[in-house]
């Protein structure tokens, strides 16, 4: 371990599709980077996005977080103290395998939206794309369901009028 290293923690922002996840992500890096926090912001998603996926391994977990823990290993040696990830964490079970996976302490916030502001997100986003709308739709609805199921969440963050402000919020949340 460097010097430094030891003093670094994870951020998972996670919550539901359409949510806002990746978004906030991005801005509390920059929120991070305009405190002068060294860190790394990360979209999971891009970690697992690989193909096909295994039929029992769905979503490419087993794959993400292969990624994960590489990944996070060379920003903390590069010095990050803060590593914010996005991403969806749907049982407690999985938990210590991300903070194994990130190396160090792991905080899990959850973003929640109104239902109606999120259904007309994923509208504008698969506009268009009447399939990936259904199934976006339905899994909002579905995961949802798993995560209040679930409360693997530290803190629960309802998202703001604009992404600094939910970033900011996010941050005060977890003490940072």
């Amino acid at each position: 371990m460097r010097p430094g290293e030891e003093d670094a923690r994870a951020l998972l922002v996670t919550g539901s599709v359409g949510v806002g996840k990746t978004t906030v992500t991005d801005a509390i890096g920059e929120v991070l980077a305009e405190r002068g926090v060294p860190g790394a912001a990360l979209d999971l998603d891009w970690l697992r996005r690989g193909w096909p996926a295994p039929p029992e391994d769905r979503f490419n977990n087993r794959l993400e977080l292969a990624n994960l823990r590489a990944v996070s290993r060379v920003h903390r040696e590069a010095g990050a103290r803060v590593i914010v990830a996005a991403g969806v964490l749907e049982g407690r079970e999985d938990r210590p395998l991300y903070e194994a996976a990130f190396g160090c302490p792991l905080t899990v916030v959850r973003l929640t939206a109104p239902r109606e502001v999120v259904r007309s997100r994923l509208r504008r986003r698969h506009e268009g794309d009447p399939e990936g709308l259904a199934w976006h739709l339905g899994r909002f609805d579905e995961l949802t369901q798993i995560l209040d199921a679930a409360a693997v969440q530290d803190a629960m963050v309802p998202i703001r009028h604009d992404p600094p402000a939910t970033a900011r919020a996010v941050l005060a949340a977890v003490g940072l």
